[in-house]
C-alpha cells in the first residue's frame, strides 16, 4: 500500500452544530471567521475577546462565555478548537475532549490535536484542502498560494452552474460518456472562456444553448502556445491552463519535453515532421485529422517562431477545415 498517511482526509458539515472555541485574541478570531463561513453554532470562551469578535457577538453571529475556562463549556460540542496561549491549558482541553470522544484542535500544535485544519483554496462549491500532517505547514500555505493562482474564481463560477443544471444536464445527457463529454466542453469550453473575459451572461446563454441542443456537436478547439523560450517556469497561467485543458498536444522537437510534463496525462502527443513545420497546409491537414478525434488541440511552437505570414495562411487553412485557430497570449 506504499508509505500511509496517519491523517484520514475528511470535509465535515458543521452547519447547525455546535463549536466550542477557546480564546479570544486575533487567531480564535481567524479560526471565528472561517467557522462561521461554515454556518457552525460557535461558542467562543475567554476572559476578554477582540473587538472584532465582540462585534460578532453583539450581532447574535457568536455566543461568549465569560471568564476563565471550566470543563461544562464543553457540554454539546461537536468540535473543540483551543486557541489560547496557556500550553497548559490547552492540553488540559484536548484531554477533556479526548475523554467525551470530541475531536480538538490545538492550533499550532498537531501533536496535540485529533484534528489538523488545512490550507484551503476556496472557489466554491469546490474547496480544496493541503495539508502537510503538521510536518511542514509552510510548505502547505506555499503550495496553496500556488494553486490559489492556477484555479481563478471561474472555477467557483463553473461549480455553480454545474449544480444549479445537474438536473438538466442528466436529462440532456443520460448517457453517461456522453455527459462525461458534456462537462470536459463545460469547463474547458467557450463557457468558461466567458466567464474569465467577464461576460456570465453570454456563459449562461451558452449553457442553456448546449442543454437545449444536447445533439449538437461543438467543433473541436485549437490553440497555439508560443513557447519559444521552451521553460516551463516561463509559461504564462494562460498558458498552463490550456496545457491543463487539452486532451492532444502537437510539438515541434524534444525541446517541448518539459513542456509536455505540464499536460494532462492522457492527453495524446504528436511530433510534427519536417513537412508539417514548414508547410502551413501539411500542418492544416494534420491538425484537423486531430480534430476528428479530439476536443481540445495544443500546438506548442518551440522551434520556429509564428510570423504574421505563417499565422494568418495556418488560421485561413484551418478555418476551411471547421478549426479555428486561437493564439494563447
Amino acid at each position: 500500500m506504499g508509505s500511509l498517511n496517519r491523517l484520514y482526509p475528511i470535509f465535515a458539515d458543521l452547519a447547525g452544530r455546535e463549536v466550542r472555541l477557546v480564546g479570544g485574541g486575533p487567531v480564535a478570531e481567524r479560526k471565528a471567521r472561517m467557522l462561521l463561513q461554515s454556518n457552525a453554532r460557535v461558542r467562543i470562551g475567554a476572559p476578554a475577546l477582540t473587538a472584532t469578535l465582540q462585534e460578532w457577538v453583539d450581532q447574535g453571529l457568536l455566543r461568549h462565555d465569560p471568564g476563565t475556562f471550566q470543563e461544562n463549556w464543553l457540554d454539546g460540542a461537536w468540535l473543540v478548537i483551543a486557541a489560547t496561549n496557556d500550553d497548559v491549558l490547552n492540553a488540559q482541553i484536548k484531554q477533556l475532549a479526548d475523554q467525551r470522544r470530541i475531536f480538538a484542535n490545538v492550533v499550532d500544535d498537531p501533536a496535540h490535536s485529533s484534528f489538523h485544519v488545512p490550507a484551503i483554496v476556496d472557489r466554491s462549491p469546490l474547496v480544496i484542502a493541503i495539508s502537510s500532517g503538521g510536518a511542514a505547514p509552510v510548505l502547505a500555505r506555499r503550495l496553496r498560494e500556488r494553486l490559489e493562482s492556477l484555479f481563478d474564481d471561474t472555477l467557483g463560477n463553473l461549480g455553480q452552474l454545474a449544480q444549479q443544471h445537474r438536473k438538466q444536464i442528466c436529462t440532456a445527457y443520460p448517457d453517461t460518456g456522453a455527459r462525461r463529454g458534456f462537462y470536459d466542453w463545460l469547463f474547458d469550453g467557450p463557457v468558461a472562456r466567458l466567464f474569465r473575459q467577464g461576460k456570465p451572461e453570454l456563459a449562461l446563454r451558452a449553457l442553456e444553448t448546449r442543454l437545449a441542443r444536447p445533439q449538437d456537436q461543438s467543433l473541436p478547439e485549437l490553440a497555439l502556445i508560443n513557447a519559444m523560450h521552451a521553460d516551463p517556469a516561463r509559461l504564462t497561467l494562460g498558458g498552463l491552463r490550456t496545457l491543463h485543458e487539452a486532451d492532444a498536444i502537437v510539438y515541434e522537437d524534444e525541446r517541448a519535453e518539459g513542456l509536455l510534463d505540464l499536460a494532462r496525462r492522457d492527453a495524446a502527443r504528436h511530433r510534427l515532421n519536417e513537412d508539417e513545420q514548414h508547410a502551413p497546409e501539411r500542418l492544416a491537414h494534420a491538425l484537423a485529422g486531430l480534430g476528428k478525434q479530439h476536443r481540445c488541440i495544443v500546438l506548442l511552437k518551440t522551434r520556429r517562431p509564428p510570423h504574421a505570414q505563417w499565422l494568418n495562411q495556418t488560421a485561413s487553412r484551418l478555418a476551411q477545415a471547421g478549426l479555428p485557430l486561437r493564439v494563447v497570449p
